[in-house]
This record gives structure tokens, sequence and C-alpha cells, in this order.
């Protein structure tokens, strides 16, 4: 066979074996971080989109406040990020106002 034909093969086998087998092991070893930073009063973001505060934290679920007295319960996979607190942030018109809650200044 041809050296160069060997070569290649190696090559594709390569891109298509080793390398998603390497990214599906660091997503979920982030997927792991995360899940181990949640605590109390963490504010969060899920796959949805919703904005909330982590109110209790269960084995396989979680317990997220939207609003006061509001709490609904989430899968813990459906936490898609931890995000930062809302102090210290500007308002949707740059007032420097406090309360905003995060994620407002997304476009």
């Amino acid at each position: 066979m041809d050296p160069f034909l060997l070569i290649m093969l190696a090559l594709l086998a390569v891109v298509l074996f080793v390398l998603p087998a390497r990214q599906r092991k660091t997503m979920q070893q982030r997927a792991q971080a995360l899940q181990e930073a949640l605590t109390i009063g963490t504010p969060v973001m899920t796959t949805s989109g919703i904005h909330a505060t982590v109110a209790a934290l269960g084995e396989t679920t979680v317990d997220l406040e939207l609003a006061p007295g509001v709490v609904v319960t989430f899968a813990r996979p459906a936490i898609l990020e931890i995000r930062q607190p809302a102090g210290g942030t500007t308002g949707i018109d740059g007032d420097g106002a406090t309360g905003a809650r995060p994620g407002d200044d997304l476009p």
C-alpha cells in the first residue's frame, strides 16, 4: 500500500475517533465542575434561558427562586451556567442603577 494512503487513513481515524472523545470528556468535566459549584444563593441561568437563584439543592434536582416567593424545581442538568451577581452592573440605560437582573445587559 502507498505510505501516503496509510498516513491519511491514520489521520482520518484520529479526527473521527480521538478528537471527539477528548471534547466529550472535557465537556463532562465542565458540567461536573458546574454542578459542584452550585450553592444556595447562586444566581444561575437554565438551558431555557430562565434566570433564577438557587433556593435548595437535591441529589438530582435543584429548586430555583424566580421571584420572591416563587420557587420551581428543575433537574440539575438544566442549569446551563452560573451568572455573576447583579450588584455593580449598570442598568440598560447606563444610569448605574442597582437592582439590574442578570442578563439585562445582553443584546
